[in-house]
C-alpha cells in the first residue's frame, strides 16, 4: 500500500508538471511565434473556424512526450524495461508520427507520401511485438493491427476539426487506460505509466489554449503523433487483454476499444458512409462531421465538445467494467455493448440529419 500511495504521489506530481510544461510551451509559441505554423483556409483543407491560427500545439505534446521518456530514462529498477523492444516501438512510432504530422503542416505533403508514413508507423509497432493478437494467425492479426493503425490515425485527424473536440476525446481515452492498468495491473510496469501521465498532461496544458474559442489548433504534427500513439497503446493495454491468454478469438477484444474510442469510430464512420453513398471521398476535407452537425442544431462550440466527451466518459467506464472483471462476461454483455454503440450511432444519425435539415432550410 505504502508503494502504491507513493507511485500515486509520484504520478501526480509528474502529471502537474506535464500541464506546466505543456501551458508554458504553448504560451510561448503564442508569444513569440504567433505566425509559426498558421492555418487558414488552405486549398484542401476545411476549417470550422475561418481565423487564421497557428497549428504548432502538437509540437508541446512532443516535447512533454520526450520529457517523460527521459524521466524513465532516469529510474534505475526501470533500465531493462527501457530498452523492452515493445516500449522502444512505441516511442519510434510515435515519433515518426510526429514527423510525418509536422512534415504536412510545413510543407502540405502528397497524400500517398502521408500514407505510406502512416504504413511505415504500423510495421514498427509490429516488428516490436505491438500488434493486435485476435486470429491467431500471423498474417490477419497483422493486416487488422495496420488497419487500425491507420484508420486512427486518420480518424484522430479527422475529428479535429472543432475547438477542443480531439484534445478532449484523446485525454479521456488515456484516462480510461491509466485506469485499466492501475484497475486490472495486467501490466505492473512505471513505465507506460509515466508516458500515458506525460501525453495526459500535455493534453490538459494545452487544452487552455485550445477551448473555444480556441487560440491555436494541434494541427497534423498533434492529430498524427495521438493517432499512433493511442493506436499503439490501445493494443498493448485494451485489444490484447483476454481472459484466457492461450485462446484464439475473444469478442470481448472487439468490445473494449468500440467503447473506448466510440466518438472518433462514430464520427469517422458518418463522414465515410455518407460520403461514399454521395460519391465522394472521405479523405478530403469537409463541414459534415458529427460535430459541424451539432452545431447546425444550434449548440454552442462548447456545447458540443461537452456533449461528446460526455459520450466517451460514459462509454469508457463500461469498458472498464468490462475489463476489471467487476461485471462477468457474458454472451448479454456482449449484445448490450453491440446495442449501445448501435443506440449511440443512431442517435448521432438522428442529430446529424436534423442539423442537416436545418442548415439546408437556412440556404434555401
Amino acid at each position: 500500500m505504502d508503494e502504491e500511495l507513493h507511485m500515486i504521489i509520484l504520478l501526480s506530481l509528474f502529471f502537474a508538471i506535464s500541464v506546466f510544461f505543456s501551458f508554458l510551451i504553448n504560451w510561448l509559441f503564442l508569444k513569440f511565434s504567433f505566425n509559426l505554423g498558421s492555418r487558414g483556409r488552405e486549398e484542401g483543407q476545411v476549417r470550422w473556424s475561418s481565423n487564421v491560427k497557428p497549428a504548432i500545439g502538437g509540437i508541446s505534446f512532443f516535447i512533454v512526450f520526450l520529457i517523460s521518456i527521459s524521466v524513465i530514462g532516469t529510474i534505475p529498477r526501470e533500465t531493462e524495461t527501457f530498452l523492452d523492444k515493445k516500449l522502444i516501438g512505441l516511442m519510434a512510432a510515435s515519433s515518426l508520427g510526429f514527423l510525418i504530422g509536422l512534415a504536412d503542416d510545413a510543407y502540405n505533403t502528397n497524400p500517398l507520401v502521408k500514407f505510406i508514413g502512416q504504413l511505415s508507423c504500423a510495421f514498427i509497432l509490429i516488428v516490436s511485438d505491438v500488434y493486435i493478437k485476435v486470429f491467431g494467425v500471423d498474417s490477419l492479426d497483422f493486416l487488422i493491427t495496420v488497419i487500425w493503425v491507420v484508420g486512427l490515425m486518420n480518424s484522430i485527424n479527422m475529428l479535429d476539426n472543432m475547438d477542443g473536440i480531439t484534445t478532449t476525446t484523446s485525454a479521456s481515452i488515456i484516462l480510461g487506460m491509466l485506469l485499466v492498468i492501475f484497475t486490472v495491473d495486467s501490466i505492473s510496469t512505471n513505465v507506460y505509466q509515466i508516458m500515458l501521465v506525460g501525453v495526459l498532461g500535455s493534453l490538459i496544458g494545452f487544452l487552455y489554449f485550445n477551448w473555444n474559442p480556441s487560440k491555436i489548433y494541434m494541427g497534423d504534427t498533434g492529430s498524427q503523433f495521438l493517432g499512433v500513439f493511442l493506436a499503439g497503446s490501445s493494443i498493448l493495454f485494451i485489444w490484447n487483454f483476454r481472459d484466457f491468454p492461450n485462446s484464439i478469438f475473444e469478442l470481448k477484444q472487439f468490445v473494449i476499444p468500440m467503447l473506448f474510442f466510440i466518438v472518433p469510430l462514430i464520427d469517422t464512420l458518418t463522414v465515410t458512409i455518407r460520403r461514399l453513398m454521395r460519391k465522394q471521398s472521405p479523405f478530403v476535407g469537409g463541414k459534415d462531421h458529427t460535430t459541424h452537425h451539432l452545431a447546425y442544431l444550434g449548440l454552442t462550440d462548447k456545447q458540443v465538445a461537452i456533449t461528446l466527451m460526455s459520450i466517451s466518459l460514459l462509454s469508457i467506464p463500461l469498458g472498464l467494467l468490462i475489463v476489471s472483471g467487476w461485471i462477468k462476461w457474458t454472451l448479454s454483455i456482449t449484445i448490450s455493448a453491440f446495442v449501445y454503440f448501435f443506440v449511440v450511432f443512431t442517435i448521432m444519425q438522428l442529430l446529424y440529419n436534423k442539423g442537416k435539415k436545418i442548415k439546408e432550410s437556412k440556404i434555401a
